[in-house]
């Protein structure tokens, strides 16, 4: 019967597994519940520098001794007391008394400077002006106004046409203009420049 047989494998198939769980699950449970056995570590003694040996005999006449031998550990009052009393005698002032004279400084016999003069600060001069940059090239006269004159100046790219008495470049004021010249005063420094006309 089929039904039979299936179940006979599925029988077989579970004992097989049994069969293998089971020394499985034993070796998993031993590993668990067994502690592992300490591990001592190795730790190498070595012997102090003054050791000896063993077999030999140890020597008390050793460095250490030696040392030990060379210290005097008894307290000296008498050298502590000589420390103590010792006073200050100086062939001059004593600077740790209250009770010394004060040092004279005698008078200098001639003063230094021969001739002592009074030293004069005088104050810085005035700035100087520097020439007016301003080039007179022409003028031009009105005749229906005699008298009425326009002067040409030019200061770098720019060309400026006043008469007397206007301010050109918000720095130069126009004063008194002829064919031959013109005069200038540059109200920063209050310098006045009389400029001659100019060929180019």
């Amino acid at each position: 019967m089929k039904t039979g047989t299936e179940d006979r494998r599925k029988v077989i198939l579970l004992i097989v597994l049994a069969a293998i769980a089971v020394p499985i699950g034993i070796w998993e449970l031993h590993g668990y519940f067994s502690t592992p056995a300490p591990r001592t570590a190795a730790v190498a003694i070595t012997p102090p520098t003054g050791a000896t040996a063993p077999g030999q005999a140890a020597d008390p006449a050793g460095p250490a001794a030696e040392k030990i031998n060379n210290i005097d550990p008894t307290l000296h009052l008498n050298k502590l007391a000589q420390s103590e009393d010792v006073d200050y005698h100086g062939t001059g002032r004593n600077i740790f008394s209250a009770e010394s004279a004060p040092v004279v400084i005698p008078n200098p016999v001639k003063s230094a400077r021969p001739n002592p003069q009074p030293v004069v600060v005088l104050p810085p001069p005035p700035p100087q002006a520097p020439p007016i940059d301003l080039k007179y090239f022409g003028y031009s006269e009105d005749k229906a106004n005699r008298g009425s004159i326009k002067a040409f100046l030019v200061h770098g790219d720019d060309i400026f046409m006043a008469r007397s008495g206007e301010v050109i470049d918000h720095r130069y004021k126009v004063g008194a203009i002829s064919p031959g010249s013109v005069q200038v005063t540059d109200l920063a420094y209050d310098h006045t420049q009389t400029l001659p006309i100019s060929a180019n």
